[in-house]
């Protein structure tokens, strides 16, 4: 054990082959960890059976300066155990972060402060620090990332070589967003300056039509995306003035947005490097090196071949690269797109949930309620029927209280009284040892409660956002509570079982995600919903979920 402050990142272990290490989540969290330099976390593999000879790993495919261990399954820390892997655990044993994306962030945040000089790593998070931040059930992008590509890949490398296969649906979505418009927070100046430099490289190049024209026709096809190359060359040296700012003439000043030209693609996100670069980079890498015996791959994805090839001189991506023992390709040259192929990208990869999408639903307690007067009902309120749900609140501890969660004092009592009827009907249900999971916990203002009130129960939070859970962490630290767990991931990343579940204001789509989630676990459920009036269709969900009979 190398020592009492570094966290332990757990990642599964199938096999191997050449360069890749399966499963691709696997390969991915490797090679962020060699981009970065990170020695901060302790690395298990976990082998697949419960036996240490299941899998033969060779080490010559694992980045040569990570101190990284073999585990059977069953030696789990038993928080992980509830979880689906990647996952990394805090020296606490309470904390644990799962899902590829979550992880990712958490990597590249501990490798900043470890060592608040690579500002090039933190720069991974993109603007605003957002990059694959939101969870896979309502972001397309992450969910390529995260789940679509790697998996598509990984079973595009688990068939036979001499199989010709057709290219993952996925991978060609990948290509389709590679030639979408790219949109930054500062577009329109951007956009502006685009012109400006446009309509300097035609003056300049009319002067040299005399004496240089060889050399014209080379810049001319260098020319289009030379603006978003700068910027994108001056992120990755972390330049604070990454362009010389000039003032547009009047004229370039008063152009319509419409009139701009737009933005081309550097990097996966647009003119930026970031941790999406990362994760995609091993699995194009793979995909392509499995299938360079069929070239006409690489013509069906000249955005992705371009792509792949820059990625590859980023100076971070060639380190990383040797440390993993990956073998570039060879470069295959840059391929033209042809009306052909716009067409191809733009028909093939349509997204399948949009086809769910029913604009005549309309729901929430506003309409409701409208509709209910206009038809002479009104509501009425009455003194709750069961006084005695009442907690004490003022017998508590102070940080059991939702105040200390950082809200108002209205919000704060208006979350009592939720609380109170939360926490009556789980301890109706409620028995010795049954482990209670509060999905979408928040700060913890029903889980800290029932830890608080329930002892002898097992409490497992189950969040998102860091700093939500992190708060919560800090409340029952200040309670000495030792029968509560905080895992910071996507709902469908946690995996144990338990016996209740519960979920205050679990917003839209998340409600239905925890009640079909308890019912596959035979648990029983206490649910008050939230934002119905907001939900959308995903691609878990379309809504209404029944049909109306009448």
């Amino acid at each position: 054990m190398k020592g009492l402050t570094e966290d332990h990142l757990y990642l599964d272990y199938f096999n191997q082959n050449a360069d890749c290490v399966f499963p691709l989540h696997t390969s991915i969290s490797l090679f962020l960890l060699s981009y970065c330099d990170c020695k901060t976390f302790r690395v298990f593999l976990v082998l697949p059976g419960e036996t240490a000879s299941d899998a033969q790993p060779k080490d010559k495919v694992f980045p040569k300066d990570l101190d990284i261990c073999f585990i059977k399954r069953c030696q789990l820390p038993l928080v992980v155990q509830s979880c689906c892997l990647p996952a990394v655990v805090e020296k606490n044993g309470r904390f644990c972060r799962a899902g590829l994306a979550v992880v990712l962030r958490h990597i590249v945040q501990k490798t900043y402060e470890a060592d608040p000089s690579k500002e090039d790593i933190l720069e991974l998070l993109g603007f605003k620090k957002t990059c694959l931040k939101a969870c896979a059930e309502v972001s397309e992008w992450t969910r390529l990332c995260e789940i679509s590509i790697p998996q598509a890949v990984q079973n595009f490398l688990s068939v036979s070589l001499d199989k010709v296969q057709s290219i993952p649906e996925e991978v060609l979505q990948f290509e389709k967003k590679l030639g979408e418009p790219v949109r930054v927070h500062n577009d329109d100046k951007i956009r502006r300056q685009k012109v400006q430099q446009q309509k300097t490289f035609v003056k300049e190049a009319c002067k040299a039509v005399s004496s240089q024209e060889g050399r014209l026709a080379e810049n001319l096809e260098s020319s289009p995306a030379e603006l978003e190359l700068s910027l994108a060359l001056s992120k990755l040296t972390v330049q604070k003035t990454p362009v010389a700012a000039k003032r547009e003439p009047s004229h370039i000043r008063k152009m319509k947005t419409s009139e701009l030209p737009l933005l081309e693609h550097v990097f996966a996100e647009g003119l930026y490097f970031t941790l999406a670069d990362v994760v995609l980079f091993p699995c194009i890498h793979h995909f392509l090196g499995f299938s360079k015996k069929h070239q006409e791959n690489l013509f069906r994805l000249p955005l992705i071949s371009s792509w792949f090839q820059r990625v590859q001189e980023v100076p971070g991506i060639k380190r990383a690269a040797a440390k993993c023992n990956m073998q570039f390709l060879p470069h295959q040259g840059s391929v033209s797109l042809s009306d052909e192929h716009m067409q191809f990208i733009c028909t093939a990869s349509d997204e399948p949930e949009e086809e769910h999408e029913d604009t005549s639903f309309i729901g929430g307690p506003r309409p409701t309620m409208t509709k209910l007067m206009k038809s002479g009902i009104e509501a009425t309120f009455s003194p709750h029927p069961c006084p005695s749900w009442a907690l004490d609140w003022d017998s508590l501890p102070a940080a059991v209280n939702p105040g200390e969660g950082k809200m108002s004092s209205d919000r704060a009592f208006r979350k009592q009284q939720q609380l109170n009827n939360m926490v009556a009907l789980v301890k109706k249900l409620a028995k010795p040892g049954d482990k209670i999971v509060d999905f979408c916990s928040g700060g913890g203002h029903v889980g800290i409660v029932l830890a608080h009130v329930l002892p002898s129960c097992q409490i497992i939070l189950v969040e998102n956002k860091e700093l939500s859970l992190t708060r919560a962490e800090e409340r029952s630290s200040v309670l000495g509570l030792d029968n509560i767990w905080f895992i910071q991931a996507n709902m469908d990343y946690f995996k144990g079982n338990f016996n209740i579940g519960v979920a205050l204001h679990a917003c839209g789509v998340a409600t239905d995600m925890v009640i079909e989630r308890c019912v596959k676990a035979h648990a029983a459920f206490v649910i008050s919903p939230c934002c119905y009036g907001f939900i959308q269709n995903t691609a878990k969900f379309a809504f209404p979920q029944r049909s109306v009979v009448c």
